[in-house]
Parts: structure tokens; C-alpha cells; sequence
């Protein structure tokens, strides 16, 4: 099935076709493309936007690293967000904490210093979820690298959570668990894991945020995670009236409701992949990472075989997806 190849192009797809119209009302991608939405790459090769740059970023650092501890993992994050920084294709309206955050990590700044505290915006969980993809991972593994990588850029608990979520979303649908259970195991997620503040991996990070403690600043990330996935089974729960995604779930510029509202689009459409990308697409908020995140998990479910064939020539970084797909998941 080529999951992984699907997940990561799939990002891509949803990417590409949401970019266009990020920043535009819903009536206005309405009358644009019609009553479901863009469902064309736009363009040959169709342009991405900094959320696959991003994604592959993370997704190369993996491959990288020497092992999966946030001391060896850290350098090579590290160069890959530099790198990206300063790339000339840097130059897709990027969010202005990864900007700021990198520019932090360039200066040569610990990245507990680098990062920005109260950001959570949803740049922390659109790049992780090629974690989900890295061949022979647990759950624990793909949980603390997805909070870790997070963190670097983005110091605000809920940032992590849903980074965590996010990535293990795509584990799971990777594993052949059913696209309508996930609600419920990311929601039994934030009850098991409300007390657990990864030291290891994420030092006195609590501390650089103001919080009273450990506990209760990673506490309160997985609360506004649950609030969002309860909101999210709350209108999976009422009929579909076809409309704006985003009223149903919320925005997407913040990390919950872009994981809640991506994952609304994907179940609501889970047979049908192409839709829940135009679905995603034709919504009022951060269209281009709702799009990518319900791409990736489209992916991850049904494989290539989601997505049309000759998409796969046609979009941006095809090479770079192409390469680390053989790495992850030979032929």
C-alpha cells in the first residue's frame, strides 16, 4: 500500500491545494471552485508552502540522527530548521515563531532559550508527521520526539500535545488502526499522559515558561487538547451540513484545532481522500495545514493509492518525498 510514500505526498497534495486559498473567506473559495472545493493541483510543478519544507525538515533530521535521544537528535533539527531559514524557497508567508525561533537557533542560542514562549501555533504538529513514519518505532518514541521537536520552536504546552497527538495519529492509521477510532484513543491519550512531563527530552523547559510546575504545564496542554478532540466528537456526533469545517472545530491557526478540524475533515470524507483534501481546502481558517495534516492522514490510511497517479509528477519536492519514502519504506 505505501503508507508511508502516502502520508508524506499526501501532506503535500493538502498542502499545495489549500495554499492558494489560505487567508480567504469561505464564500469566496466557494465561488472560486465551486460548492467541493479545489480538488486540482494548482500549477505543474503545484508550489507547497512552508508546512511540507517544514515537514521534510524534520522528516530528513530524522533519517539523519545517530539515535533517538534529544542529544543526538538536537543538532540535526537544528540544522535542518538553519537551513530552511535561510533557503531562498523561504518565502511562503512563513509563521513569524518559526522565524523567530530559528533565527535563535542560528545565532547558536540553546534551543530551550531559542524557543518562543506562549507560541502555539500550529507550525509544531504540521511538521510531525513523518515521525509517525520512521520504520520500527514505538509509541513512546514517536510521543517524545514529536513533543521534542515542537519544543524547539514552540514553548507553549498545548504546542507539544498536539505535536504528540498529531504524529501518533498518523502511527496509528500507519498500523491499520481504523480511521473511526481515533478520536477516542487521542482523547484516552490526554487522560493517560496529563501527568507525564518528558525530563529527558525536554529539561527545564517548564520552568523557561513560568510554570508552577512540571505537571501542571504539560497538564495544561493536554487540556486544551482534550477540549478540542471533545469538540471535534461532539460535531462528528451531529449530521453533516457541508459547510465550513472550521465552525465546527475551529480555525486551525492554533496547534488543537488544526489536529481537531484536520481530523474532522478526514472522517468526515474517510473513504474518499481527494475529498477530504478539498474539504479541508475549502475552509475559512489555516487551510493549507488543515489540508496537509487530513492529507497526511489520508495517506498514512489508504496508501498511494489515495491519491491521483499522475499527482505524484507534478508536485513540489516530488524528488525529496520520492527519496525518503524509498528510505523509510523500500519497495
Amino acid at each position: 500500500m505505501r503508507r508511508v510514500a502516502g502520508s508524506l505526498f499526501g501532506l503535500a497534495y493538502g498542502d499545495a491545494i489549500g495554499g492558494p486559498v489560505e487567508f480567504c473567506a469561505f464564500e469566496e473559495i466557494v465561488r472560486r471552485h465551486g460548492p467541493d472545493g479545489p480538488r486540482e493541483l494548482p500549477g505543474d510543478p503545484a508550489p507547497v508552502t512552508d508546512d511540507t519544507q517544514l515537514a521534510l525538515a524534520v522528516g530528513w533530521a530524522l533519517y539523519d540522527a545517530d539515535g533517538p535521544t534529544a542529544e543526538l537528535l538536537e543538532p540535526h533539527l537544528r540544522e535542518r530548521f538553519v537551513a530552511w531559514l535561510v533557503s531562498p524557497d523561504n518565502d511562503r508567508a512563513p509563521g513569524l515563531t518559526c522565524l523567530h525561533a530559528c533565527e535563535g537557533l542560528q545565532a547558536g542560542r540553546p534551543w530551550q532559550e531559542a524557543t518562543i514562549v506562549g507560541a502555539k501555533g500550529c507550525g509544531a504538529n504540521m511538521r510531525a508527521t513523518p515521525i509517525g513514519l520512521v520504520p520500527d518505532i514505538d509509541e513512546e518514541l514517536v510521543a517524545a520526539m514529536a513533543q521534542f521537536q515542537a519544543a524547539m520552536t514552540h514553548a507553549h504546552p498545548t504546542a507539544l500535545a498536539a505535536a504528540e497527538l498529531t504524529a501518533l495519529a498518523v502511527w496509528l492509521l500507519r498500523d491499520d488502526h481504523p480511521v473511526d477510532r481515533l478520536p477516542a484513543m487521542l482523547r484516552e491519550r490526554c487522560d493517560s499522559q496529563r501527568q507525564v512531563y518528558r525530563q529527558d527530552w525536554l529539561g527545564g523547559l517548564w520552568e523557561r515558561a513560568g510554570a508552577a510546575s512540571a505537571v501542571d504545564f504539560i497538564a495544561h496542554g493536554w487540556d486544551e487538547c482534550a477540549g478540542a478532540l471533545d469538540r471535534l466528537t461532539d460535531a462528528l456526533g451531529k449530521p453533516d451540513d457541508g459547510g465550513d469545517a472550521c465552525l465546527a472545530t475551529g480555525a486551525g491557526w492554533v496547534a488543537e484545532e488544526a489536529l481537531a478540524t484536520a481530523l474532522y475533515c478526514a472522517l468526515r470524507h474517510a473513504d474518499d481522500p481527494v475529498s477530504a483534501l478539498a474539504r479541508a481546502a475549502r475552509t475559512s481558517g489555516d487551510s493549507d495545514s488543515v489540508a496537509s495534516l487530513a492529507g497526511a492522514f489520508q495517506g498514512a490510511a489508504h496508501g498511494m493509492g489515495a491519491w491521483p497517479p499522475q499527482w505524484a509528477e507534478r508536485i513540489e519536492y516530488a524528488d525529496q518525498l520520492r527519496r525518503l519514502s524509498q528510505a523509510w519504506e523500500p519497495a
